[in-house]
Formats: structure tokens, sequence, C-alpha cells
């Protein structure tokens, strides 16, 4: 008898996970009711307590430095704890105990110091990254990346939560408290993780070969696992849409925000209902167009068609008039177009730049290939912290410039240096079920 099952591939694959992958995927909305929350107010709660747009740029490099010496050490340390107790442990360190920080915060300092701890969580990304994907198959990885974009664009949902916050106590006091209950929200997250998770088949294999043998020495051995990634054309690939992909993140998630706020004259309380509305928007695309350009073998259209569409969202925010004051209806519309570029631009490249490195990434050395990978990429994006920050202290639309020029970047490198994955896939494989 013919089995019914859902004939869209998200919705196939999220029935059908199991174990680590269902547990990691399963507990990424709850990024919805904590750091979600307070992340459309970050920049904008520096601000209010004294904090120009240089240090707010100094502070994204500061932190993606700290994310870069992390990011070294977290091949080694995931090898050695495993991915399971590494993930936990340095959610606590990366979240939990900033958090508490950023609700005291009085003044740069503070910030500065969030900014070094949080950098741990460079350590718990590879571990979680090897939790999700050791024991799924690879021609599943592209759509369970899918539906963690997919996880966390739905936590954007519970926006409206910190408007009404904002609306009744003032910005100030409201994102405190939603810091505090990002700081119980994540701890609950990292149990619930621990809990419904079991160590890698890999990460056993690790932990046997590497007990005994000191930190340095593991980290000595890189020059080895080096060599695999510069022998290979499709990691240095992967790692050149990773970097450009990773920069222009970078320099939304500082600088968004303030510029519709200062610039186009949107006020404090409808700030969260922007992002709420291009997680909304990502949402449905994953749903709809994004599998169907992405499920075939060949990714390198839907990567084109990616840089394209973010590149055209980029453009059209430099373009949108300033407002004499409040923003008006105008404004509003322009910015619903960015939003919608946004979506689906953002959203595509995210899916796209982890799933070619995991494609690329040899499978023996998963964490310290990953490691190595991420501590290049941050490298070459933490500049952009402390260069849009400096642009923005000039003129608020400059950052976003240098993000097209970036993207225009990312277009040619796809377009001239593609390197084909999936060459152990089958057609069959690939097509949605």
């Amino acid at each position: 008898m013919h089995r019914n099952r859902p004939r869209n591939p998200m919705i196939a694959t999220l029935v059908g996970l199991r174990g680590n992958g269902r547990a990691s995927v399963y507990t990424e909305p709850m990024w919805g009711l904590s750091m979600m929350l307070v992340l459309p107010y970050a920049s904008v709660y520096m601000l209010a307590l004294g904090v120009h747009d240089a240090q707010i740029g100094l502070l994204a490099t500061i932190s993606m430095l700290s994310q870069v010496v992390f990011g070294l050490l977290s091949g080694v340390i995931t090898d050695k704890l495993g991915r399971r107790v590494t993930t936990a442990v340095f959610d606590i360190i990366a979240w939990v105990i900033p958090c508490l920080v950023w609700a005291l915060a009085q003044n740069f300092w503070w910030f500065l110091i969030a900014s070094v701890i949080n950098g741990a969580w460079q350590v718990t990304q590879n571990s979680w990254d090897c939790l999700l994907v050791e024991d799924v198959d690879r021609a599943e990885i592209p759509k369970v990346y899918s539906l963690v974009k997919v996880a966390a664009e739905f936590s954007a949902l519970f926006a409206p939560i910190a408007a009404v916050l904002v609306m009744n106590l003032g910005l100030e006091h409201a994102v405190r408290i939603l810091y505090v209950n990002a700081f119980v929200i994540m701890a609950l997250k990292v149990w619930l993780l621990y809990r419904y998770t079991t160590e890698t088949a890999t990460g056993r294999v690790r932990m046997q070969q590497t007990r005994g043998v000191s930190m340095w020495k593991l980290l000595s051995e890189y020059r080895g696992v080096l060599g695999l990634i510069v022998r290979s054309k499709g990691t240095i690939f992967s790692l050149c849409v990773a970097a450009v992909v990773g920069a222009v993140a970078l320099v939304n998630g500082t600088f968004w925000q303030v510029v519709i706020n200062k610039e186009l004259g949107v006020p404090d309380a409808l700030l969260p209902f922007f992002p709420m509305i291009r997680s909304l928007l990502s949402v449905l695309f994953f749903f709809t167009i994004i599998p169907r350009l992405t499920h075939a073998k060949h990714l390198k259209s839907p990567t084109l068609i990616g840089f394209g569409v973010y590149l055209a969202g980029q453009l059209l925010l430099v373009g949108i008039p300033s407002p004499e004051g409040a923003a008006v209806a105008s404004t509003y519309a322009l910015l619903a177009l960015c939003l919608l570029l946004d979506a689906f631009g953002a959203g595509i490249l995210f899916m796209l730049a982890e799933s070619l490195v995991a494609l690329h990434v040899d499978r023996h050395e998963r964490s310290r290939v990953m490691a190595i990978q991420r501590t290049a990429v941050m490298l070459v994006t933490a500049p952009f912290g402390w260069i849009s920050g400096w642009l923005s202290g000039m003129d608020r639309d400059w950052p976003f410039l240098l993000t097209s020029t970036l993207l225009v970047l990312g277009l040619v490198v796809a377009a001239r240096f593609w390197v084909t994955t999936h060459e152990e896939h089958t057609p069959a494989e690939s097509l949605p079920g």
C-alpha cells in the first residue's frame, strides 16, 4: 500500500528527524523567547546608554576577534569534551552569563566585557554543528540547515512582547528585563538540548583518540588539518562565500535597526516588528520558493540569485529618502520591499553558505576543519564591524554601500569560481520525497 507522507521536502525532513537532529532543531525556537526578543534593540540600547556609533562598530569587531580566539580552540575543545558536553558548557558561558552583564550594563565597558565573553559562542557553534549533522544523511544536510533557519525565524513571532514592554516601560528598562528573561530561557534551552541528545559516533571516536593528549599537542596538529583545507578548492570557495555572507550579516545585524530608527524616523516601539516581518517572510520562502531552487544537485544558480536579491535590498535601503521627522507611509512601503528582498536573499544565502561548508568538509576531521574555517572567516569579517561603525559615524547610509560592494564581490566569486558539490548524491537522492 502506498504510504502517505508530506509532499513538501521541508515538512518531510522535519517529521522524519530523529535523535540529535530532532533535539537540535526542535529547541531552536527558544531563541524567540530569549535573544530574539532583545536583539532588535541591542544597538539602540547601547546608544541610549551613551555608546556612540564608532564604539558600537568597535564592539562588533572586538566580539569578532574574541570569536576568532575561541573559534581556533573550538575544534580541540569539541574533540576532547565531546559534542554534547561542549555545547552545554559553552552555551552557558557564551549566552547565559553575558545576558546578565547586558542586563546590568551602564556604559561601554560593560558591553566590552560581555562582547569578549560572548565570543565563546564560536565553540558551541562548532560543537552544535557537529551534533546537528554528524548522524544525518548528507543528502538531507541542506534541508536540515533550512529547518534551523526556519526555527530561528519563527522565533520572531514573539517580537510584539518586546514592543509592548518598550511602549509601557521605556527602552532602557524594557531591554534590561528582556535580557534577564533571555538569561532564564537560554539556561532552559541548554538543559533541554543536553537532556535529549547523545554523543555522536564521530564524537566518541575523537574523544577516544584525544584522551590523554594535551591541548597544545592537538593545536599543533592543526598544521596537517590546514593542509586539507588548502588542497581543497571546494573548501576555499565555500570559505569565500561564507566570509562575504558573514561580513554582510555583521554590518546588518549591527546597523540596520540604527539606520531605520535614527535616519528614517521609525519609533523605538516598532523596531522589533521589522525583524519579525522579515522572519515570517523568510519562513514563507523556505517552505515555498527556496526548496524548489535548492532541491536539485546544482546550487550555483540559487546562490547567484540569493546574492542578486540581497544586493537589491541593500541598495534600496540606501535609496529611501529621509523624512522630515517621523517616518511616513512611503518610508514604510519602501522598507517593506527591503524586508521582502532581505528575507529571501539573506535566508537562502545563510542556508547555502552553511551547507557548502558542511558539504565540502572532510568528514573525519569535521570539528578541526570547521574550527579553522570559522577562524578564517571571522578574521576576514572582523574589521567590518569597526569599518561600518566609522562609516556610520559619518553617514548612516554608508555601511550599506559597503555591504552592497561585498555582495557584488560575492556574485563575482560565485559566478567565476564555483566548485560543484553533491558529487556523492544521485539525482534521485536529491529530489524531494
